[in-house]
Parts: structure tokens; C-alpha cells; sequence
């Protein structure tokens, strides 16, 4: 496949991914709700949560509790694919956590920019 990781792509989907990431942890539910694809197509699979449609997502980041939401975030891999798909994984830790998450997004341009339009969001014990 032709295009993958033109720079100018990447920079802009790596924009997005990092006012994603610094949302997430201030509880900015109204960029994070920007930020995800307004569908019922759009899926986010939390660690303890399925959400099917924009209108579950929206609902559990209003609900969601704002502590403990920092995290460091290591191993992030952005891959774009021409100029309106993208893909987005990182592995993240939380302080005094044994477990090391795994975030997982697809990035789609849309007529408002960037958008999240499937998330996951998983946890692992600490590999030995």
C-alpha cells in the first residue's frame, strides 16, 4: 500500500492523539466527546465496559469518576494509512498500579477533523 506514514498525516494524527491523551487525563468530557466519532458505528471496549453507538460512549464519560486519571503513557505507535485512516496504540501505567494498560484507537477524517471512531482499552499484570 502506497501512503502509509506520510509525515504530514502523522504529525496531524499525532495532534489529535496527544489532545486526546491530555483530555483523558484532565477529565475534559467535552473535547473527549468532540473527539469520538458522533455514530451508532463508533465502539469503545473500556476495561470493564462495552459501548456500542456515541450516545453510550458520551454517557460513560459523564458518569465517569475524574480521580486517578494520570498515567504515563510508553510504546505509542501511530500508523497512518493514506491520508484520512489512521491507527493509534500505546501501553500506559498508572503510579502504584500492578497492571499495565493496552489503548488501542482508529483515527478516521471526517468533515470535523479527526476522529476516534473504535476504542479499546485493556488491562494486563505487569509482565515478570
Amino acid at each position: 500500500m502506497k501512503n502509509i506514514n506520510m509525515p504530514e498525516v502523522v504529525a496531524e494524527v499525532q495532534a489529535a492523539f496527544e489532545r486526546y491523551e491530555h483530555a483523558l487525563v484532565s477529565n475534559d468530557v467535552q473535547v473527549l466527546d468532540e473527539l469520538f466519532w458522533r455514530s451508532p458505528h463508533t465502539i469503545r471496549y473500556g476495561a470493564t465496559e462495552n459501548l456500542y453507538g456515541y450516545d453510550e460512549i458520551q454517557a460513560f464519560r459523564a458518569a465517569r469518576p475524574s480521580k486517578g486519571l494520570a498515567r504515563t503513557l510508553t510504546r505509542t505507535v501511530i500508523t497512518t494509512y493514506g491520508h484520512d485512516a489512521a491507527t493509534a496504540n500505546t501501553e500506559f501505567w498508572r503510579e502504584g498500579s500492578d497492571r499495565v494498560g493496552r489503548q488501542s484507537q482508529t483515527w478516521l477524517r471526517t468533515d470535523d477533523g479527526w476522529r476516534v471512531v473504535s476504542a479499546h482499552v485493556s488491562l494486563m499484570a505487569v509482565p515478570a
